[in-house]
C-alpha cells in the first residue's frame, strides 16, 4: 500500500467521523423535542458505517499494485432512525400532553450520546495523527530522494 492510499483512507474516515459527530450533536440538541414537523417526538438518528470501494478507473488500476486494490476507506452508508418507542412522562400542563396528561419524549440518553460524541472526537483525532505521520513519512522520503 502506498502512502497516498493511506491518506485517502484517513481522509474518508475523517469525513465519516465528522458526520457521526454532527448526528450525535443533533441527537443531544433534541433530547426534549416533543413535537416535530412529521408529528410526534424527535427520533434518535444512528449512523451506519460501511467501506468505500477502491478506485476502479484505468489510472487507479495502472498505478496500483495488487495489494493496493484491497485498500478501502470508510463512508457513511446511511443515517437511520432509531425504532425505540418514546418515553412517556406525566406532565399534564405541557402543550404536547395527550388527553391523559402524558407527553412523549425522545428515547435519547444524553450520557450515551456524550460518550458517542467523545468516541467520534477521539477517532477523528487518531485519524488526524495518522495523516500527520503519513505526511512526515512522505516528506522524509522526498528528502532522501533529493
Amino acid at each position: 500500500m502506498n502512502l497516498f492510499n493511506v491518506l485517502d483512507i484517513n481522509s474518508s474516515a475523517l469525513t465519516a467521523e465528522r458526520e457521526r459527530a454532527e448526528v450525535t450533536a443533533s441527537n443531544m440538541a433534541n433530547t426534549e423535542t416533543t413535537s416535530t414537523a412529521g408529528g410526534g417526538p424527535y427520533k434518535k438518528q444512528l449512523v451506519v458505517f460501511g467501506t468505500e470501494q477502491p478506485g476502479q478507473g484505468r489510472f487507479a488500476l495502472t498505478m496500483s499494485r495488487f495489494g493496493d486494490l484491497h485498500a478501502r476507506g470508510v463512508k457513511v452508508e446511511q443515517v437511520v432512525q432509531d425504532n425505540a418507542p418514546p418515553i412517556r412522562r406525566y406532565e399534564p400542563g405541557h402543550p404536547d400532553a395527550d388527553a391523559d396528561g402524558y407527553v412523549s419524549f425522545p428515547d435519547i440518553n444524553p450520557v450515551e450520546e456524550m460518550v458517542d460524541l467523545m468516541g467520534a472526537a477521539q477517532a477523528y483525532q487518531l485519524n488526524v495523527s495518522a495523516v500527520q505521520a503519513t505526511k512526515a513519512m512522505i516528506s522524509e522520503t522526498i528528502q532522501i530522494l533529493t
